[in-house]
């Protein structure tokens, strides 16, 4: 009896460690959203790769990306201006707008060098592809998928996938807990529900050697390419000041500097 009663508790002691470390999701609604913490101003992160965990790094970027409050026909915003450069090429611009209070998109102008132009009207519920207003009248395959996906977006909350480096910020971080997040990118697919993990702490070095104290924030996929990113977030500024991204064995990462100049 005294063996089982042990056993007994044994199981009882393992199911409330278990239930200790039970994941909670919490799907993402604008009560959720705190806009509050975002830091105006100029950020940049370095980004490139490593096509092998010990290859040399390779194909650097640097991304700008610029935060203010402004007004946007009548409306409290918060506008999101980035610049992607390659070696002396400017590859990518974006001018984002977002409601102040929920961070739903607004408005998005997109210019990259291989593609062109792309503008996206929330408001007036009107899409452009170089200068071109699209309708449900176009017939051609990706410009048709990119109509219906603006479509489904404006019937539904959603936060704008292209400002992922903003919007990770603003979720109400604990422990043990996984965030869906409904993100649509302007121009490309219907949105979906991502799913990113708080996985647990770590602390990173300063750049004055202070520690940092960071919440890891995972997201896996494993689709036709295995995917992996593990996002460190300071718990003080909410900034996100590391990303370590593997996929089909390459790597990526994006390290937020420390000037805006």
């Amino acid at each position: 009896m005294k063996k089982n009663n042990t056993l007994c508790l044994l199981v009882l002691l393992f199911s409330l460690a278990a239930g200790a470390q039970k994941t909670d999701t919490v799907v993402i609604q604008p009560k959720d959203i705190h806009t509050n913490v975002l830091i105006p101003g100029m950020h940049r992160w370095l980004v490139y790769f490593k096509m092998g965990k010990d290859s040399s790094r390779s194909r650097f970027f640097v991304w700008s990306r610029r935060i203010d409050r402004i007004s946007y026909r009548g409306k409290d915003a918060i506008s999101v201006t980035q610049e992607w450069e390659n070696n002396d090429t400017i590859m990518h611009t974006v001018y984002t707008v977002c409601d102040s209070k929920d961070f739903a998109p607004l408005y998005q102008k997109a210019w990259t060098k291989q593609s062109g132009s792309s503008e996206f009207d929330f408001l007036d519920k009107t899409m452009k592809l170089n200068g071109r207003t699209i309708t449900a009248a176009d017939t051609a395959r990706a410009v048709t998928i990119s109509y219906k996906a603006f479509q489904s977006a404006l019937q539904q909350y959603v936060l704008d996938w292209h400002l992922d480096l903003e919007v990770f910020p603003l979720l109400p971080f604990r422990n043990h807990t996984t965030y869906a997040i409904n993100y649509y990118d302007p121009g490309f697919g219907a949105p979906k529900r991502v799913y990113y993990t708080v996985t647990g702490s770590a602390v990173i070095k300063g750049y004055d050697g202070q520690d940092i104290d960071c919440w890891l924030l995972e997201h896996t996929d494993q689709g036709r390419m295995s995917n992996k990113e593990v996002f460190y977030i300071s718990k003080k500024t909410r900034e996100v000041l590391k990303l370590e991204q593997e996929f089909a064995g390459r790597y990526r990462y994006k390290i937020k500097m420390a000037f805006s100049n």
